[in-house]
């Protein structure tokens, strides 16, 4: 008898696959790059009305109600790309850059991602990006060191530092337990506020070590922190009102990147 519903089941799936006409086909993706990355990144609440300034008409904050990013409106991450695999599967090299993202919705539709809004790199070849607004770091630093020890906590100290020529600086000084991390995959569109109908389309698989939040329960292991963000066109957005939220180190972030 199971036998004979199943063949029925399948003979109806076919009957109104006939009426429904041919299956759309999936839409093909191309593979730009990849990159193995460490990341350090600060989740911010910033003035609203400044930070609307840099969306184009038709986008929105899309703030999370709960969870690790509940109230956040702006990211602030930190990236060493350690190693750069381009499509054919060849090394391009390595680059360390900071930028900023808001995680973003289309107004009245179901579009979601983030969207870069700022960036310095310390690569000439790297500005102004993919997404037009990346500014080439006339200084920078980055310095991460580990201490460890038989019956010891783990201790990091970091320190990310990058100015522009423009007189935009983003930088973050801080000591913390590292503690595992918790691994995770997502895929996610990332759009540029200049021309929105483009994007980029991260893979990601990383391993996620949130050291101090302010909604989730998590033992705070932060010993020191610090931060400085001012200059140019960020000075409306960090303008002392602005609170950390969440402050996150990424142990691992491996990303693919794709072109609709």
């Amino acid at each position: 008898m199971v036998g004979k519903a199943a063949a029925a089941g399948c003979a109806i799936f076919v009957v109104l696959c006939g009426f429904a006409g041919p299956t759309p086909q999936a839409r093909a993706e191309t593979f730009v790059e990849h990159s193995a990355e460490f990341r350090m990144q600060l989740d911010f609440v910033v003035p609203d009305a400044a930070l609307r300034k840099f969306l184009p008409s038709g986008w929105e904050p899309n703030i999370a109600t709960q969870g690790p990013a509940k109230d956040c409106n702006l990211r602030m991450i930190f990236i060493d790309r350690v190693d750069i695999t381009g499509a054919d599967g060849n090394p391009i090299g390595s680059n360390r850059l900071v930028y900023l993202a808001i995680p973003v919705k289309q107004s009245g539709g179901s579009t979601v991602g983030q969207m870069i809004i700022a960036g310095l790199t310390t690569e000439a070849k790297d500005a102004p990006g993919p997404f037009g607004n990346y500014e080439l770091a006339t200084s920078h630093r980055m310095e991460r060191s580990l201490v460890g020890g038989a019956g010891k906590h783990t201790l990091m100290d970091e320190h990310w530092e990058f100015a522009a020529a423009s007189g935009e600086r983003l930088e973050v000084h801080l000591k913390y337990e590292r503690a595992p991390a918790r691994k995770n995959s997502n895929e996610v569109k990332f759009f540029s506020p200049t021309n929105p109908t483009f994007y980029q389309i991260f893979k990601i698989e990383q391993g996620l070590d949130i050291m101090r939040n302010a909604t989730i329960k998590v033992r705070d292991r932060v010993k020191e922190f610090s931060y400085k963000a001012a200059g140019g066109r960020l000075g409306s957005l960090f303008d002392g009102t602005e609170r950390v939220v969440s402050i996150d180190s990424f142990h691992w972030y491996n990303r693919g990147i794709y072109l609709p």
